[in-house]
């Protein structure tokens, strides 16, 4: 086999980010691997890092763990139906859907879920005052995570 295909075989091998490739040409045949093919060998261990201290103790000198946040509002919760990214309005500049305080009645839009390139409105199931929007434009949302609360 010719040395310029071996070469350009590791330089795919290098940019595709494949551990190993094997190719049979005929009679003779190559193969490429980024690890030892030495029986039994095993790629060297990750450095692990502990903390020292009782469950639930903070160490000496160091500073206390903080708080866990505030449980949203009392109210009825909506949920994201979908992973995508939340939008609070219909374009960037553009005045938002709803803000707190925000009297919605049941099929107000309440924000846009983009997902894979479709924008999907988000609909009030539930009358009354926003009292909490727990997402931030333009971060993405997952599956029933909570975006509003209405009370």
């Amino acid at each position: 086999m010719d040395i310029r295909k071996v070469k350009k075989l590791i330089e795919l091998l290098e940019e595709s980010g494949i551990s190993e490739i094997e190719i049979h040409e005929g009679e003779e045949s190559v193969r490429i691997s980024r690890h030892a093919s030495t029986p039994g060998w095993a790629p060297p261990p990750q450095p692990v890092t502990y903390a020292v201290g009782a469950p639930g103790a903070a160490a000496a000198g160091s500073e206390p763990a903080a708080a866990p946040p505030p449980p949203p509002p009392a109210g009825h919760t909506v949920t994201a139906p979908m992973v995508g990214t939340f939008y609070g309005a219909a374009a960037p500049g553009a005045k938002p859907f709803v803000q707190i305080g925000s009297k919605v009645e049941v099929g107000d839009t309440l924000c846009i879920i983009e997902a894979m390139k479709m924008m999907n409105q988000i609909e009030s199931d539930a009358a009354g005052t926003v009292v909490a929007i727990l997402a931030e434009n333009g971060e993405p949302v997952e599956f029933d995570q909570p975006l509003f609360v209405i009370e």
